[in-house]
């Protein structure tokens, strides 16, 4: 009788971009423990693969620093503000998870000791080869950076093979399929016709640093059930942008 060929994941290391609006749930404003449970479930079953997951996390549902920057708040006291709604959302996250048993670190940019680690590279690794799961909080820690750019410099610096960009639509469209019913999705995509197109995958110095060091990203669907378990297993989810 033939064995059967166990499946594996395609990727050994994922970094989940949040950003923080998916928190808020359906509103996107504030923490909805019900959205928060779902994503630590989703992650969960990813780690429980023996996929090493690290999350960074955008604070947006809290407050954003451009948008502060526009009622007339200075724009890097704007952005301080925002990578403090990160951790915010950072340290509910990590509660989720650890109800969930899931061993979780959280590590931020911006130095706070007595909630958080400081973000050092080696020691994120080595919480990874541990099989915790490690939240990257306070973006990078400096203002005028988003923390899409925070993702991408964070995969590239502990060696992550894609970066899962976790978004509310199932791909990448070449208009809003909220507003053009005709939208067109990609399956794939290559970052330079992204960049000729203006898609909006993430912002432009982000999108560089992938382009730069051949990071892979996957765009899906985060509130679709089990989709970031398909997506590390090889499925063909959402839209993938590469080289």
């Amino acid at each position: 009788m033939p064995k059967t060929k166990i499946k594996r994941p395609v990727y050994s290391r994922v970094l989940l971009k949040l950003s923080g609006e998916v928190l808020g749930g359906e509103t996107g404003i504030g923490i909805d423990p019900n959205a928060v449970q779902s994503m630590a479930e989703q992650i969960c079953e990813v780690r429980d693969l023996g996929v090493q997951v690290v999350v960074v996390i955008g604070g947006g549902n809290i407050f954003r620093g451009l948008s502060g920057s526009e009622r007339g708040i200075e724009r890097a006291t704007g952005d301080y503000m925002g990578m403090l709604a990160t951790i915010i959302n950072s340290l509910a996250l990590q509660d989720a998870l650890e109800k969930l048993g899931a061993p979780t670190r959280v590590q931020s940019a911006i130095a706070m000791s007595q909630i958080a680690e400081p973000f050092i590279r080696r020691r994120a690794v080595r919480h990874l080869e541990k099989g915790r799961v490690v939240i990257f909080g306070g973006g990078t820690g400096n203002p005028y950076f988003s923390t899409d750019t925070a993702a991408a410099l964070r995969a590239n610096e502990i060696g992550a093979e894609v970066v899962l960009k976790a978004t509310k639509v199932d791909g990448i469209y070449d208009s809003d399929p909220k507003k053009n019913p005709n939208a067109k999705r990609f399956d794939k995509i290559t970052y330079i016709e992204a960049l000729q197109r203006q898609l909006k995958v993430m912002d432009s110095t982000a999108f560089s640093l992938c382009l730069d060091n051949k990071m892979p990203i996957v765009v899906f669907d985060f509130f679709k059930a089990h989709n970031m378990k398909r997506v590390v297993m090889g499925e063909k989810v959402g839209t993938l942008v590469t080289g």
